[in-house]
């Protein structure tokens, strides 16, 4: 983790950061960068989910477009705890998972045609220190905490196999009630 600034706890604004005026896309592709946290517990058998603002009753992981002023790390952290008051540590950055998903995803047309990803995601696992009862978007979101297989259900009934990818790459403990090992 040498190569990353890493903040054991985020800065805690009292306000969400909203608006797209300040994302970072990339130079080669458009897609918008985001960054985002896998929240686990001590042990690695739980993490924390949070409900979707925009898709009520859907849970996901938390992440926000990486901001100009920002680095990747800084934005995950920020939109931790914007989105779901957590505190924590960052141990270990997640492969980047490109997400393609959805009828508005460009498609470069050739002798191979190619999927321009709409979004770059960019997660960091993080070992939840503290959850505050108070945070920018209590009133928003709701929280709670999953083992594996009721994490990955989630992900797939929100339709989110970007973020199953994350998901499966991280230090997670695959609990043995994993029924949708095959959905993706």
């Amino acid at each position: 983790m040498s190569d990353y600034v890493n903040p054991n706890l985020p800065i805690k604004s009292t306000e969400a950061r909203v608006g797209r005026n300040n994302q970072r896309y990339n130079d080669e592709t458009g897609a918008r960068i985001v960054a985002g946290c896998v929240c686990l517990n001590e042990t690695k058998d739980k993490i924390i989910m949070i409900t979707s603002s925009k898709n009520k009753g859907k849970w996901i992981l938390p992440k926000g477009g990486n901001e100009l002023d920002e680095s990747l790390i800084e934005t995950a952290v920020r939109e931790t705890w914007e989105e779901a008051g957590i505190e924590g540590m960052v141990v270990k950055k997640l492969p980047v998972v490109l997400d393609s998903r959805g009828s508005k995803a460009p498609v470069i047309k050739g002798e191979f045609d190619k999927i321009i990803p709409k979004s770059e995601f960019h997660f960091f696992e993080l070992s939840v220190n503290q959850l505050s009862m108070e945070w920018p978007e209590v009133k928003k979101r709701q929280r709670r905490w999953c083992t594996y297989s009721e994490a990955k259900h989630e992900l797939v009934k929100s339709k989110r196999p970007e973020l199953v990818s994350v998901l499966d790459s991280s230090s997670i403990v695959r609990d043995t009630n994993d029924e949708n090992k095959d959905n993706y």
